[in-house]
């Protein structure tokens, strides 16, 4: 829960050929909340490229974000978007950049196939995740000591989130909104936007609180 008159910066971290509802989705949630909540609090969500470039997402989508890796303020909260994403796991300069907001950001989340991006940095070491649903044999197949929950919206392991294809994005993000504001904002955005929200999801346990309760 977060204080009414706290700043709350979100970043959604997009890429060349990203799925484009995976940072579309996610940004209208956050900013449609701050329409109907009603107190001081504003959400602060913008979009973070390699560079701040134009970038061409799937479907020829073409969008400017923001800020860059190199110049976006402090972090509350950091999403990584799923689309075409090898290439980003090969950039060693990423990885070093999301290894390094790993340190400072509350909670880190991905969307769709961003959890390979943040098992290539490490980040789900110790934690279940999901992804989407066609690329579940494939995450298995590479990270095969990172457990993958199926059939759910979103894993929660407090401080690192993931949700599954597309649209579990805005299914994720209401469910983070209930965390940071209360269910009810949520349920309001959700009927706003006239979504189905689901929020069928699963609290993981770390490796840690697992050892402790065994």
């Amino acid at each position: 829960m977060i204080e009414k008159n706290q700043a709350f910066n979100i970043g959604i971290y997009l890429y060349k050929n990203a799925e484009v509802l995976d940072f579309a989705g996610p940004f209208e949630v956050f900013s449609t909340a701050n329409r109907l909540h009603n107190t001081t609090q504003q959400f602060n969500v913008f979009l973070i490229g390699e560079s701040a470039l134009p970038i061409l997402a799937r479907g020829g989508f073409c969008i400017t974000p923001k800020y860059s890796i190199y110049n976006h303020p402090a972090l509350e909260l950091l999403v990584v978007v799923g689309g075409i994403h090898t290439e980003e796991m090969q950039k060693a300069h990423i990885i070093h950049w999301l290894q390094q907001q790993r340190q400072k950001v509350a909670i880190i989340a991905s969307v769709c196939t961003g959890a390979f991006i943040l098992a290539q940095a490490g980040i789900l070491n110790n934690h279940q995740a999901t992804t989407h649903w066609s690329d579940i044999q494939d995450f298995k197949q590479k990270f095969p000591t990172i457990p993958i929950i199926e059939n759910v919206s979103w894993v929660d392991n407090q401080n690192v989130i993931t949700s599954a294809g597309i649209t579990a994005g805005i299914d994720m993000s209401l469910y983070l909104l209930s965390k940071f504001c209360s269910l009810q904002l949520a349920l309001s955005t959700a009927k706003q936007m006239q979504f189905q929200w689901s929020n069928i999801g699963f609290h993981g346990l770390t490796q840690e609180n697992q050892d402790a309760t065994t």
